[in-house]
Order: C-alpha cells, then sequence, then structure tokens
C-alpha cells in the first residue's frame, strides 16, 4: 500500500512534528523496518487553528434545547471567526481544504508565532489583569477602554515589532480583529479558564517575547507587569479580597512563592523551571520589581497606566 498523511487537526504548537516524533517512538519499540519506511515515504504536516471555544456551560445546552429542540450533553460554543493554516507537505493527494477558507502553506511556524505572541499573550494579559480587578468575563476586561490600550500597546510596542513576516496576514488588521474578538459579549468567554495552567502556557506565549526584546534592547514594561500580576494573581486573591481558587499543577509552588514576594521580590522569579535565567537580567528584574511593587501599593488600574505612560517617554 502507498504512504499516507497524518494530518493533526489539535491546537498543539508543531502537532506535525510532535505526532510523527512519538509514533515513531512508539513504533521503534516493535517494527524498525517499518519505522524508517513511515520516515521516508509518509509525511505530518503542521497545522495551527484559531478560534475561541470556551467552556459549555448549563446555559448553553439549555438554549439549544429551547430554541432548536436539540438535546446535547456538550455543544460546542464559539466565535465567528475562524484560521486553519496547514503545512502543504501531503503524499499521494490531499483534501481540498482550501475549499471552506484553509490556507495552505509551506511553512507554519510564522502563523503559530503570530497567534501565540499576539492572541494567546493578550488573553493571558487580560486574564491575570482581570481577575485581580474583579472581571469574570474577557469581553468585560477588553471593554474597559483602560485594558483595550494596555493591550494595544503590549501588542504594538513590544510583540509586533519581533514577528517574522506572515504571508498574506496584514498585522494591523489580524490586531484589530484580537480586539473585536475579545470584546464578543456573545461569547462569555471566562476570565478563570484563560489562566488555567499558565506555568505551561506563560513559558511559551510569553516569556520568548520578553528574551527577544531584552536581546535588541527594545521594551518590556508591559510584558513585566503581566509577570507581576501573575505573581499577584497566585495568591489567590484580587484587590478587592475576594478568593478564588488557582488552577495549575504547580499551584503549590506559585503560591509560596507569590506570597514570599511579599518581602522578597524576586521569590516568583526564582522558580528556575518555569524563568529560567531570566533573573539574571537587570533590565527586566528592575521593571517586574516596579511593576510588582505598583501592584501592591497602587492596584491593578494605576499600575497600567504606569505603564502606558512609559511609553510615551519612550
Amino acid at each position: 500500500m502507498p504512504a499516507l498523511t497524518v494530518q493533526s487537526c489539535d491546537n498543539i504548537q508543531k502537532n506535525g512534528d510532535m505526532t510523527k516524533k512519538m509514533l515513531l517512538t512508539f513504533i521503534r519499540k516493535s517494527d524498525l523496518k517499518l519505522s524508517r519506511w513511515i520516515e521516508k515515504y509518509a509525511s505530518f504536516p503542521n497545522s495551527m487553528v484559531d478560534r475561541i471555544t470556551p467552556v459549555t456551560t448549563e446555559t448553553d445546552k439549555q438554549f439549544l434545547k429551547e430554541t432548536y429542540h436539540i438535546k446535547d450533553d456538550w455543544p460546542v460554543v464559539c466565535e465567528p471567526f475562524s484560521q486553519w493554516v496547514i503545512e502543504d507537505h501531503f503524499v499521494n493527494g490531499r483534501p481540498a481544504w482550501e475549499d471552506v477558507s484553509a490556507n495552505f502553506v509551506s511553512d507554519v511556524s510564522p502563523y503559530e508565532k503570530m497567534k501565540i505572541r499576539l492572541l494567546n499573550a493578550g488573553h493571558s494579559a487580560l486574564g491575570f489583569l482581570g481577575v485581580l480587578y474583579d472581571y469574570t468575563y474577557v469581553h468585560e476586561a477588553v471593554q474597559d477602554s483602560l485594558f483595550s490600550e494596555f493591550l494595544r500597546n503590549f501588542m504594538d510596542q513590544e510583540v509586533i515589532p519581533i514577528l517574522d513576516k506572515v504571508p498574506g496576514i496584514d498585522l494591523e488588521v489580524y490586531k484589530n480583529s484580537l480586539v473585536d474578538r475579545f470584546a464578543n459579549p456573545h461569547i462569555e468567554d471566562q476570565l478563570a479558564r484563560i489562566c488555567l495552567e499558565s506555568s505551561s502556557k506563560i513559558p511559551k506565549f510569553l516569556l520568548p517575547t520578553i528574551r527577544e526584546q531584552l536581546q535588541k534592547g527594545g521594551p518590556i514594561r508591559c510584558s513585566a507587569l503581566v509577570v507581576a500580576a501573575w505573581c499577584r494573581y497566585a495568591e489567590g486573591v484580587d484587590e478587592h479580597g475576594r478568593k478564588y481558587p488557582v488552577e495549575d499543577k504547580k499551584e503549590a509552588i506559585l503560591r509560596e512563592k507569590a506570597h514570599a514576594s511579599r518581602h522578597d521580590p524576586m521569590a516568583f522569579l526564582s522558580i528556575e523551571s518555569i524563568f529560567g535565567d531570566l533573573i539574571s537580567s537587570k533590565k527586566f528584574v528592575e521593571a517586574y520589581e516596579t511593576a510588582l511593587q505598583d501592584l501592591y501599593q497602587s492596584g491593578v488600574r494605576k499600575s497600567m497606566q504606569e505603564s502606558i505612560n512609559s511609553f510615551k517617554n519612550w
């Protein structure tokens, strides 16, 4: 039989490469000859999917039942926007996914980087700051003009300048569409969902941007505030005294270091498994410590305003 293509449709970065690695690792244990044949003839194109899909609620189920007389125990609610980018690396033909608006490209990496650094990191920024300010939903935060201005500053000044060229994408249009998407009140995407398992997200979504900006001597004030807000968030209580659960596999160490940061500002940054050697950067440490003290003393709104003001003097 001819070789086939294994096409990944999940939301994992470099999903095709990961699938190939794991499959071959498994097969080599039982059939080395077959693994060599797969490596030579089969293909595993990477893909990127972008569509906000919040957690299904009982309200969603009831809406379908009452409006359309459909009983569905797990309907998937999603936004109108969708993007599917696929590496055009198939063997023995491929489906015409372009007929349903998929984009076939030679390299998915620039699209992944764009989405992760702008959408995912932007979500995290709204998540930590929004929860601390006692917002519940993403749209509540981004409809607040101060939050929106901070988000745009973060994207304009710190993220977009270090992105690669993305064929067929106008980054200005994409950025504006993100703000509109986040502001959609019908999605009711909870900030708590955005903050889930941040210890596995932030090292991918935000820290690479910080490191690249440090290398080129660029601005990191917004990013530093987001990391500081994560530290404050990890205490499990917002600036109004409301408690909330911190759902993360590293919750214990995050909470411990967050509380310790009240008397040792570098405690949170000392979590090497997350931040690596970032604590050795004098520029970042100074920006982070300033942001953290601002959050402690002045709260979320004034901290964001200080960050915005810093760009006016940049």
